[in-house]
């Protein structure tokens, strides 16, 4: 069995590999270090470039397994990709805990005002009178009940709030008070407190928080994006938020990345902009390993792997 491994990890998957595994290293840009012609195993790691995975896709051509780290592969299904017969898994789940933690505090950071109250202490103003919110009874949207999804619906939870969350399939899940199908959720906009986008990016989701879907949102609405940035048209957001349709947003991901210095998006008022950093953690390198390693382990002992990807579907 012969396999290809990222180097900023393979030190740490080797250890736990079969003794007669070969290994082919492959670095950030591509290159590598012996003759993959043979192998059947291809780990990508995060921030894969386009050039790349083509250059290691010529170099394997009897690849059948190929495990990406991220949750979305919008930027993996290429068509080119596409021709190729490959099992495709990734890293849905490995992110959860970190970005779930992420839109709590997106939430508290809204409701308690904590920016405004941040400028008055580095002012040294003492102010009152903010319209302060807690979160019991409130409504929280979430587009996308996968393991993302599921994670932020579980923490919401503790705080009270009502979640109603959608996906392709709608099932009864944990800590949802109700799922609806994929274009149920416009009907539940009115209702909406907080929406979270957290569906994947493919050709159905692109633009789909739309003008429409904005103006449907009430006036004191506050959206939360930590998917794709081109799930969300921008400038209707822009529109929304500057002319006062939702309270405001908070965006970790936008369509350009990184975000240019002229972007009229650093100046909308109420609208908070993280540098796409919500999944950080140092435990998302020790799941995204572990995950892999399992998935090795199922592969050679013909066990179904985990988060196998629906191509066609986009994750």
């Amino acid at each position: 069995m012969k396999l290809i491994l990222p180097i900023e990890v393979a030190a740490e998957i080797e250890p736990h590999l079969p003794s007669d595994t070969k290994v082919v290293l492959v670095d950030s840009d591509g290159k590598l270090d012996g003759d993959a012609s043979d192998a059947e195993i291809y780990l990508s790691w995060f921030f894969l470039k386009s050039p790349v995975l083509h250059r290691v896709l010529e170099s394997a051509p009897n690849l059948r397994w190929h495990h990406a780290p991220n949750a979305g592969v919008n930027h993996i299904l290429t068509p080119t990709y596409l021709e190729r017969d490959l099992i495709l898994t990734n890293g849905a789940g490995v992110h959860a805990i970190p970005i779930a933690e992420f839109v709590i505090a997106y939430i508290l950071s809204h409701a308690k005002h904590l920016p405004e109250l941040h400028a008055l202490q580095t002012e040294r103003r003492w102010q009152r009178g903010f319209a302060i919110q807690e979160l019991t009874d409130a409504t929280i949207l979430i587009i996308g009940a996968g393991g993302i999804g599921q994670a932020i619906a579980s923490r919401a939870k503790a705080f009270g709030t009502r979640v109603i969350g959608s996906r392709r399939k709608p099932e009864p899940l944990p800590n949802f008070d109700k799922v609806v199908g994929a274009d149920e959720w416009r009907s539940h906009l009115s209702e909406a407190d907080y929406v979270v986008v957290a569906t994947p990016l493919t050709p159905e989701t692109k633009g789909l928080i739309d003008e429409a879907a904005l103006r449907s949102l009430p006036r004191h609405a506050y959206l939360i994006n930590i998917a794709r940035g081109a799930v969300v048209d921008e400038p209707a957001l822009i529109k929304a938020v500057t002319e006062g349709w939702i309270a405001g947003a908070a965006l970790d991901t936008v369509i350009n990345e990184p975000l240019s210095s002229d972007s009229p998006l650093w100046t909308v008022p109420n609208l908070f902009i993280t540098p796409h950093c919500s999944g950080h953690s140092p435990r998302v390198k020790q799941r995204s390993i572990e995950l892999f390693i399992d998935n090795f382990h199922r592969y050679i002992t013909n066990q179904p792997l985990r988060n196998v990807v629906d191509k066609q579907a986009g994750y």
